[in-house]
């Protein structure tokens, strides 16, 4: 396996700036998302790495490979796809094989690799069939064997789930994950999920407008958003976002209303923005008055809508919670747990 790094890269179609500025290291055997919303350039800098996409300025290396200018072919990276991209004349077993017959590997190796890669991806029962004959879940897995065979020292995947239903995505995501750990294979993912991203990273690349925003652990991207854009992005909900300006060390409202406010490097009568994740605002006799907009029972968690001074703002709690629209609720945030950032640039003021 090896790693990747890339430093000042670039992608232009004409005076159009698609990526810019990209600084980035993935270390060997780590696993990482790429997550960011449609058009960020997250798909494009992956099929930079893969030779599909000439790259306008900058370097990319993979282990000690300079590969700017290096044919896909000699990468030896593999892709798989959203789309799956199976040849349907071909079996399961023609599929994951294709590649190999292409280096002309002797067919008593290409039989134990294929036996090999059936075995951990469950398709042992259907090496026989075609594509046209087996589910998504199942077409992902010919895929992903196809570029197991071959033994890349990188593995890419441009959102291989995102063509599935709920239930196999979280299922395939297991697979990837248990992949990933067997082979000890350095990975990088793209996805627009973030909760995908959540889940299977060992770090996140947040992008957004063809830049990095931020990187980090899961859990620092959750905890200590950098900017409104990612503290917007990470989370399912995401963090309730509440415009003001700051004064006496309170947050005011354009009704005048104020909520409590972090400790902070906001100056006097600055215009910020108080974050807050739904799971620390909680219903509370004493507490601010709002109206019930909405309730949302998503199964463990309760998603409560709320409005008050104009903003509306979301609510997670276990215990069952019913009302009808308009009802008036008293809301407690969880002080420790408010996030501060400066509205006009969008960064935190977190000391």
């Amino acid at each position: 396996m090896a790693s990747v790094t890339m430093r000042g890269v670039r992608k232009d179609y004409g005076p159009l700036n698609i990526l810019r500025d990209i600084d980035l290291d993935v270390a060997d055997q780590e696993f990482i998302t790429l997550v960011g919303p449609s058009g960020c350039g997250k798909s494009t800098l992956l099929r930079m790495i893969a030779g599909l996409e000439t790259i306008s300025g900058g370097d990319i290396s993979i282990g000690s490979d300079r590969v700017n200018d290096m044919p896909p072919m000699h990468r030896d990276v593999a892709m798989v796809f959203q789309s799956y991209a199976l040849y349907p004349h071909m079996t399961v077993a023609g599929n994951i094989s294709f590649g190999l017959r292409l280096r002309r590997v002797v067919a008593e190796k290409i039989a134990v690799a294929v036996a090999s890669a059936a075995a951990v991806l469950n398709l042992g029962q259907l090496l026989e069939r075609r594509p046209g004959q087996l589910s998504g879940g199942q077409r992902q897995r010919v895929a992903m064997g196809r570029a197991m065979v071959r033994n890349p020292r990188l593995f890419l995947f441009d959102e291989p789930l995102s063509n599935l239903d709920a239930k196999l995505r979280v299922q395939m995501r297991a697979e990837i994950k248990a992949l990933h750990r067997r082979l000890g294979s350095t990975s990088i993912y793209v996805t627009h999920d973030q909760v995908e991203a959540m889940t299977m990273a060992d770090r996140i690349i947040v992008m957004n407008q063809g830049c990095i925003e931020q990187q980090g652990t899961p859990e620092t991207l959750y905890d200590r958003p950098a900017s409104l854009f990612v503290a917007g992005f990470i989370g399912s909900p995401s963090m309730n976002l509440i415009p003001g300006t700051l004064q006496n060390g309170r947050l005011v409202l354009a009704d005048g209303a104020t909520l409590p406010f972090p400790a902070s490097a906001a100056q006097e009568g600055q215009a910020v923005t108080l974050g807050i994740r739904p799971e620390h605002i909680r219903p509370q006799p004493g507490g601010l008055a709002a109206d019930v907009v909405d309730v949302e029972p998503t199964g463990v968690d309760t998603l409560i809508l709320c409005r008050f001074s104009g903003v509306q703002v979301i609510a997670s709690v276990r215990d069952r919670f019913r009302a009808l629209p308009g009802t008036p609720i008293a809301l407690a945030f969880d002080e420790d747990k408010l996030h501060a950032f400066d509205t006009a640039t969008g960064k935190t003021l977190r000391q």
